[in-house]
């Protein structure tokens, strides 16, 4: 039997934790309120940001938070639109998706740091304490 350190313990702790509240703390119910699936909600974000593989764990936790706030008849019919026109919902999404940050009914919370769109966007910058490249990259001017 492997011997189970303190770090062990808390890491364990902490995943239940998370593991108990799945859906970023959605109830499932909330998804039910609604006829927007997540892949449909894949489907509008792709539209509305021109970017392709969105993270469906990211979508649903979107998702959840636009349901929580009342937007689900909105998103309904924005999802069934052919042409989206720019709605204040739609640009929302959009700025949920490169901010990563989400409405919870309470409060913002973060569906996704690193994998937000603005750092691909901002090609000259990185997500905080992810590597550019080897030690002291920064010190040669770029490639033209």
């Amino acid at each position: 039997m492997a011997n189970l350190t303190r770090r062990d313990a808390i890491l364990a702790g902490v995943s239940a934790a998370i593991a108990a509240v799945g859906h970023a703390g959605f109830p499932t119910s909330l998804y039910a309120q609604t006829d927007v699936t997540v892949d449909q909600f894949l489907v509008l974000s792709e539209r509305l940001t021109e970017t392709r593989d969105l993270d469906r764990t990211v979508a649903k936790t979107l998702l959840g938070g636009f349901l929580a706030t009342g937007h689900g008849a909105e998103l309904q019919r924005l999802a069934g639109e052919s042409f989206t026109s720019f709605s204040p919902l739609a640009n929302a999404i959009v700025a949920a998706w490169y901010s990563g940050l989400y409405d919870t009914g309470n409060s913002q919370a973060v569906a996704d740091f690193t994998g937000a769109l603005v750092w691909s966007a901002l090609t000259f910058t990185k997500p905080f304490a992810e590597c550019g490249g080897e030690t002291g990259y920064w010190s040669d001017p770029p490639e033209a």
